[in-house]
């Protein structure tokens, strides 16, 4: 009983992306989301809304950058 190489397909055969190739995005995106949550938690500390605003879109741009590749691994 052995493998059969002629019925293996590989990753590239069939158009996936490794994992590991998917680990930069991943860290990217977590990134972003704690960037922006740690913007928010220091503006609203010092009462300033320009940067509470930038910090909770930095945070759901991020939220939504890793819903998007959980998706996309499913």
């Amino acid at each position: 009983m052995g493998i059969d190489k002629n019925r293996v397909k590989t990753q590239d055969e069939l158009n996936e992306p490794a994992p590991i190739d998917e680990v930069e995005e991943r860290v990217e995106a977590e990134m972003k989301r704690l960037e922006g949550a740690a913007k928010k938690d220091v503006a609203e500390g010092l009462q300033n809304e320009e940067l509470t605003k930038d910090g909770k879109r930095l945070q759901a741009e991020g939220e939504r950058e890793i819903s998007k590749l959980k998706k996309k691994r499913s």
